[in-house]
């Protein structure tokens, strides 16, 4: 595993890149939110047991504390103070505690099931599990975004490649090309075996889309699209930085404002 702190360009030199091996692999590139900005924190975050995991996470837990005096109770060391290696402890306590020995989708899907009733807060997380393959879930409401994407293998075309981001452009980006499909529903997991079959599941009882609404007019990139959110985010960022109120867009930018403020209000 390679990570450090620092951009992309200083972290990955050619030789790294070209040093990696294998089908399948997670990547994060955001700054921390909670703990540090040590090389410590740098994600993606690793334990070895059970199985050996790896996971990349955007949000916040709001019991952060509740759920690292529990680990520490349950002889599970935290080496930071990222609330990303909480998460990751959590889901593996609950993968152990079940004394897995298939590693069949739904033991997976039963502890991420188990994870979301114990972490409260916003995540989007992607995990890579030794013996199983990738991973990824969403919390109940949504709050943070993650996109899946698609396309045909190149060296054979029968197949289909897989991939998850936090934002479209980045599997515009990738050559070539990913295909946006959807958006991974609140309290939705996903997986993808290591034969390249793709289960999915929703793992909480009562799942609701409450998104943060700064994800798509501050933090996004103006050419991200969403999809469950019906917006293209260009015509968002467009219009805040050069608003003209006489125009119809800007009419129909603060007509969008006022329902995601209700919205979100009448929610909370």
């Amino acid at each position: 595993m390679r990570k450090d702190v620092g951009a992309v360009a200083e972290v990955f030199t050619q030789s790294n890149i070209l040093s990696l091996t294998g089908n399948a692999g997670i990547g994060h590139v955001r700054y921390p939110t909670a703990g540090g900005s040590c090389s410590a924190e740098a994600q993606p975050l690793y334990t070895n047991a059970p199985f050996g995991i790896a996971l990349a996470h955007n949000g916040n837990l709001t019991n952060t504390e509740e759920l690292a005096e529990y680990l520490e109770q349950e002889r599970r060391h935290i080496n930071t103070n990222s609330d990303s290696e909480v998460l990751l402890n959590i889901f593996a306590e609950e993968l152990q505690r079940r004394r897995i020995r298939e590693k069949s989708p739904d033991e997976i899907f039963d502890a991420i099931r188990g994870t979301m009733r114990r972490c409260r807060g916003a995540y989007a997380v992607v995990m890579i599990i030794n013996g199983v393959g990738l991973v990824a879930f969403r919390d109940p409401f949504g709050i943070r975004p993650l996109c899946y994407g698609t396309r045909k293998h190149v060296a054979n075309p029968l197949k289909i490649d897989h991939s998850w981001a936090s934002e479209s452009v980045a599997l515009d980006t990738l050559c070539p090309r990913f295909e946006l499909e959807r958006d991974v529903a609140p309290g939705e997991a996903m997986i993808i075996t290591l034969d390249g079959v793709l289960h999915s599941q929703i793992c909480h009882k009562s799942p609701q889309l409450r998104p943060c609404i700064f994800e798509y007019v501050y933090f996004a990139r103006p050419d991200s699209v969403s999809v469950e959110n019906g917006l293209r985010r260009c015509f968002l960022c467009h219009s805040i930085a050069q608003p003209n109120p006489n125009s119809w867009q800007w009419t129909r930018l603060k007509s969008i404002y006022i329902y995601l403020f209700i919205y979100t209000f009448l929610h909370l």
